[in-house]
């Protein structure tokens, strides 16, 4: 007679596939970790759809009238946004730093960018095509967090400012703008502003350069700012009391 086979050791088997179901329960969630898209890694590195580019003082980004189609990340240094109208008059609309957003018009539809972005110093900006921007917004809550984080900010910024304009003088609005680049405000620091061409400053107040100087003048003789060897001013909180004070 034949011999009888001996019984499947499914018992076993049971136990090691539960064995295996528990490791891949502990390891998979950890390697899913480790793989997690890390928004501030996504905007430090250079990969599919996104560049960094290395600018000199001075250099332009994009002009007016350029297509808008990517949006811009400030890896390090500032840049300077400024409008031209038909006239040919200009005007300064904002000077960001690093850790902020420009050129995302294009994400909203627009066909070419409204303004000119240059930097004031050497700077190291992330370009991000809009495609690979409206995928990984759509696809990474974590950087949509960040990205809308920085856009509802802009929001208050340009609401402040329209009401800087409407009802605060001229000398107001020039300490305004120097406390904010020297980060009054921001997280408890204060940094020194490099030296700004007053014309540029003329532009962002919407006064003439001779008001400026007359101000930046009368600032240093009041002991609000100075200026160091290096070509940098240094902006006192003490500059407030401009703001506060009639």
């Amino acid at each position: 007679m034949p011999a009888a086979r001996k019984p499947m050791r499914t018992a076993g088997r049971a136990k090691s596939s539960s064995a295996n179901a528990q490791t891949a329960a502990v390891v998979i969630p950890q390697l899913q970790r480790l793989l997690a898209f890390n928004a501030q890694t996504f905007l430090d590195t250079v990969g599919v759809g996104r560049f960094i580019g290395k600018y000199k003082k001075g250099e332009t980004v994009f002009l007016q009238g350029d297509p808008a189609d990517a949006v811009f990340y400030i890896q390090k240094g500032k840049v300077q946004i400024m409008v031209v109208s038909k006239q040919g008059k200009e005007g300064v609309v904002a000077v960001l730093g690093p850790g902020e957003f420009f050129g995302e018009g294009c994400l909203a539809g627009q066909p070419a960018h409204i303004s000119t972005a240059s930097v004031t110093v050497d700077s190291a900006i992330v370009k991000i095509e809009k495609q690979t921007m409206i995928r990984v917004l759509r696809d990474e809550p974590s950087l949509s967090q960040m990205f809308m984080s920085f856009l509802l900010s802009r929001n208050v910024q340009v609401e402040a400012d329209l009401i800087d304009h409407l009802f605060n003088s001229s000398e107001k609005r020039l300490a305004r703008i120097l406390l904010l680049l020297a980060n009054i405000g921001k997280e408890g620091r204060m940094e020194s502003v490099p030296a700004i061409n007053q014309e540029i400053l003329a532009a962002r107040v919407g006064t003439t350069r001779s008001r400026i100087n007359f101000f930046m003048n009368k600032f240093r003789k009041l002991g609000f700012i100075d200026y160091n060897g290096s070509g940098t001013m240094h902006v006192h909180t003490s500059l407030l009391n401009v703001i506060v004070h009639d």
